[in-house]
């Protein structure tokens, strides 16, 4: 029989019916299709911020006339400053920045004013957190233009002698962890949490629905094992993946990049395993609602995407809005770059971590009972 070569109008209209009928089949494809583009427009036109303002603050203020408490009011009214509450001294304010309870802490020393009176030229001391430049550079760079404002609005009348520019007393800020403002101290430890998430979240729901393509499920299924057994047998192996990967990225952070380290490895180690097993639960789960590997690969990159663009490794966290930051609350990688940056350039220890560490656990526990639950339906 011979072929007919010619081009036929009808049997190409009926292969691209074909390819519709199965889109359409394909609930998961089609919802990355649709999905994809308006989770974009939302995180890039709304959350993603690179000029954050209402960033939290605490004062302490051991001097408190009108003088300093315009200085903190012109604060506020930059935008860039949200005092969130007054702590009593130095060591308190120490530990809400290590802890990331504040990313700025106001120190007015006693007898500001009245050294200010004097003609002594008075310093107040503004420490900052500076592990992610993005999002204390331009605070910092408004708080001299915050002084001077100060000056123009309480230094009148008798007191105009003492106005002038610059202005009569100093601003002196003291940038942390970062004193220098090199990026890659906030991005090397971050990438970290970056590769951990779409390694083993991608390799978990790979491994379950390449076992269900091959018809290797069903004999997992027939064992008399208990689920929790078989989720927990197939993750170990891929938690020893995801702590080489850690190691691999910390040596590099270390004599590659010079990142500073302040914590404790052991530490360190502990929370990144919480980390990996939190991550294989999401790939584990994400591999029930799969029904291939090309979908596997499609819900990783639908979970992938919020996390890397909400969860302060690319943009700053309290530049976002609240909806946003709320989202970012829910993903793993959130808490694991406020802990990883925390260990390293902080050198915080289990109990400065543990804001951080018990959300971390809650997200495991909730979703390890969640692909348990639906282990049993995979084959539906």
């Amino acid at each position: 029989m011979r072929r007919d070569n010619s081009f036929s109008l009808s049997r190409w209209w009926s292969i691209v019916l074909k390819e519709f009928l199965q889109l359409r089949r394909d609930r998961v494809t089609f919802a990355m299709i649709v999905g994809i583009p308006i989770v974009q427009m939302a995180l890039f036109g709304y959350a993603i911020n690179s000029d954050p303002k209402h960033l939290d603050s605490a004062v302490i203020n051991a001097d408190n006339t009108d003088i300093t408490r315009s200085f903190v009011w012109g604060m506020k009214n930059s935008d860039y400053f949200k005092f969130v509450g007054e702590l009593p001294n130095e060591a308190a304010g120490r530990e809400a920045l290590a802890q990331g309870k504040v990313l700025f802490v106001v120190n007015i020393p006693a007898g500001f004013t009245r050294k200010l009176l004097h003609h002594e030229r008075p310093a107040l001391l503004v420490e900052a957190d500076a592990t992610d430049p993005t999002a204390s550079g331009n605070a910092i760079a408004a708080l001299n233009g915050i002084a001077q404002l100060v000056v123009q609005k309480e230094l009148t009348g008798p007191l105009a002698p003492l106005a002038g520019s610059p202005a009569p007393f100093d601003v002196q800020v003291h940038r942390l962890y970062n004193p220098e403002g090199i990026t890659h101290y906030n991005i090397v430890p971050g990438l970290m949490g970056v590769i951990l998430t779409m390694t083993t979240v991608m390799m978990t729901g790979l491994a379950i629905t390449r076992e269900r393509e091959r018809g290797t499920m069903e004999n997992m299924l027939a064992m008399p094992s208990t689920p929790l057994e078989v989720m927990t047998g197939k993750l170990i192996p891929y938690i020893g993946i995801g702590l080489i990967q850690a190691s691999i990225i910390l040596l590099a952070a270390f004599y590659v990049f010079d990142v500073p380290f302040f914590g404790n490895v052991v530490t360190l180690y502990l929370v990144t395993l919480l980390f990996i097993a939190a991550n294989l639960t999401v790939g584990i789960t994400l591999s029930s609602l799969a029904k291939n590997q090309l979908q596997a690969v499609q819900l990783t990159f639908f979970y992938f995407l919020p996390n890397i663009l909400l969860s302060g490794f690319m943009f700053p966290f309290q530049g976002m809005p609240k909806w946003a930051q709320v989202l970012g609350d829910l993903l793993p990688l959130t808490y694991f770059n406020r802990l990883v940056r925390g260990i390293m350039l902080k050198g915080n220890g289990l109990s400065g971590s543990w804001p951080s560490i018990w959300p971390l656990i809650a997200f495991t526990a909730i979703v390890m009972t969640v692909a348990v639950t639906t282990y049993r339906k995979t084959l539906d």
